[in-house]
């Protein structure tokens, strides 16, 4: 008997691939195409020749494990202990796997906002647990009248990712202060929040599950490096969690890659000493402004983008195709390869909605933009 019969081919490897068949520019999946800071690099060759390349600590690099609370600390006011509450991971996809696998058991409830990361639900059929899917409201903000209407004593888990992929949403206070008045009767639910994109927003600041008094003994904060450093194929992230939650995570980390790359783990905590979080969201920020110019031109309408690096559009003003017909044929007709946004819903509720990944060069994005003007002759 097979375990996912029903699994599809994840629609980043079909876009992807699309893409390289048809040599069209590539605004499908969300890597940058720019090259990382020459420091890691120098830092990397460097450290290369140094005894450093046998297994790290199963929880992290001791110094990167003292970063990243002192980076906790400064820019959420939350004091970690590096030793008990941090756990470095194999990429954010392995903490999210992790951390489902170590609390969810079979026929056990876990909500999943739509549309959502496709690497949610996966682990919590593994589980032989039941995901259900509940749709943000069309502007993704939360629905709670429907989350409330899901919860029950089944409900082991709550699954939130804030900033948001694809829409670029970000939760307000009020979202904070709603989800935690309706969660407060379920002593027994956890939240797994995925942050990846934290450093990454624009005019509003986000508000992270560290900054929650009600929420922050529950939660379980998922990070990534490889996002807010651009080195997305170094699959370098972490947890943070509580100890009696985070001991539990590391039981299943230990047997799942039982350590992470220890070159990349010294070389991002030396690394760490120089680089400015802050200049991620000013980068970010200049890309999306200078897309946003690009395209505005075009029969496209911009949803807002208030973090991450995807800008998320609605093309019911050029066709009525199914989202997954029309982002097949901007590959082969205009040669621009996007992301349907029906695949990150469990029913896959098409909204006439496509998602451009903007981490990329000027010169690229310029070329694509080019080519999306194209629809409207």
């Amino acid at each position: 008997m097979l375990k996912l019969p029903n699994t599809p081919i994840s629609i980043f490897t079909v876009m992807s691939k699309m893409a390289a068949d048809y040599q069209a520019i590539n605004l499908s999946q969300g890597f940058p195409n720019f090259p990382i800071d020459v420091r890691i690099t120098e830092i990397v060759a460097r450290l290369s020749k140094t005894d450093i390349h046998q297994y790290a600590p199963m929880a992290g690099y001791p110094p990167l494990l003292e970063k990243i609370a002192q980076l906790t600390l400064d820019h959420y006011q939350r004091k970690v202990n590096p030793s008990t509450e941090i756990l470095i991971t194999a990429g954010a996809t392995e903490a999210i796997f992790a951390a489902i696998q170590a609390f969810v058991q079979p026929q056990d409830e876990v909500i999943i906002l739509d549309p959502s990361y496709d690497c949610y639900e996966m682990p919590i059929v593994l589980s032989n647990a039941k995901p259900i899917r509940i749709a943000l409201k069309e502007n993704y903000s939360p629905d709670f009248e429907a989350i409330s209407q899901h919860l029950s004593t089944k409900t082991r888990m709550l699954i939130l990712n804030n900033p948001h992929n694809p829409s670029g949403k970000i939760w307000t206070e009020n979202d904070f202060i709603q989800l935690e008045k309706i969660i407060e009767n379920y002593p027994n639910l956890l939240i797994l929040s995925d942050e990846v994109y934290e450093f990454i927003t624009f005019e509003n600041k986000h508000i992270s599950i560290n900054t929650r008094e009600k929420l922050k003994d529950r939660s379980l904060i998922v990070s990534s490096f490889g996002k807010t450093l651009h080195l997305t194929g170094w699959k370098i992230g972490y947890l943070i969690a509580p100890e009696n939650l985070l001991k539990e995570v590391k039981k299943v980390h230990q047997y799942l890659v039982f350590s992470v790359n220890s070159l990349a783990q010294a070389s991002i905590n030396e690394y760490l000493t120089i680089f400015d979080v802050h200049e991620v969201a000013q980068l970010y920020l200049q890309k999306r402004n200078f897309f946003q110019n690009l395209i505005k031109e075009t029969s496209f309408e911009l949803l807002p983008c208030e973090g991450t690096y995807f800008q998320t559009a609605s093309y019911q003003n050029i066709s009525n195709e199914k989202d997954v017909d029309f982002t097949k044929r901007l590959v082969t007709e205009f040669g621009v390869a996007t992301i349907p946004l029906s695949v990150f819903y469990g029913d896959n509720l098409d909204l006439k909605r496509i998602r451009f990944c903007f981490a990329k060069d000027d010169e690229l994005l310029l070329q694509a933009a080019e080519r999306l003007l194209k629809i409207n002759q």
